[in-house]
């Protein structure tokens, strides 16, 4: 993916689309739909619901994870899934059954909000949130860390909502078999490995 597709990417996620992230070098090569936390809606909750069909994720940086009162299910390296996952989440008010588009965008609203504590979330919930490397993407390669670096480079905060592309016969897609939903959508595509260049050649990140 060229420096363009990046920066489409880019401007899409300041513009509080969704986007595309390709290259994660942890999971197979799977594929995640994104939009930055701090834009989310129930129309994109129920959007990736409806085409990405996998698990809607909230990443956050570890800051906001030790505000929040979240840590790792499992904190080893031996038994991650190539997700690391904390407990679910749903916000402690506001919400009916937790797990319609309108209550999980409600949930990851009160989750990133400035000053939000344990006290606003109650768990098990409807949200899954995911704890990123303090390295971000370049430390660890994959959609969680990859999302909240877009979404940072993208003017749109540091916490970012992701859920995997699945086919229509249930096996995880790949970029060549989403052809139709990027056009369809007008999707851009961030590339993992482009945005770890552009990274290194701009001397950002942690």
């Amino acid at each position: 993916m060229t420096a363009r597709g990046l920066d489409a990417a880019l401007a899409a996620i300041a513009a509080g689309r969704i986007v595309v992230i390709s290259g994660d070098r942890l999971r197979g090569g799977d594929i995640d739909l994104m939009c930055a936390a701090q834009a989310v809606t129930p129309e994109a909750i129920n959007f990736m619901a409806t085409h990405g069909r996998g698990l809607i994720c909230l990443a956050v940086t570890p800051q906001r994870a030790a505000r929040l009162g979240l840590t790792l299910v499992n904190p080893g390296t031996e038994r991650q899934t190539g997700r690391p996952f904390a407990r679910s989440i749903e916000a402690a008010h506001g919400v009916s059954t937790g797990i319609s588009a309108a209550d999980r965008a409600h949930t990851v609203r009160v989750a990133i909000a400035d000053g939000a504590g344990p006290a606003d979330i109650h768990s098990p919930g409807h949200v899954f949130p995911l704890i990123a490397r303090e390295g971000g993407v370049r430390e660890r390669p994959s959609a969680c860390e990859a999302s909240i670096d877009l979404a940072r480079l993208a003017g749109a905060g540091e916490a970012a909502v992701i859920c995997s592309i699945m086919r229509d016969d249930g096996e995880m897609a790949r970029i060549d078999d989403i052809g139709d939903l990027l056009r369809d959508h007008d999707l851009a595509v961030a590339e993992i490995g482009a945005l770890i260049a552009r990274l290194e050649a701009e001397g950002t990140g942690r």
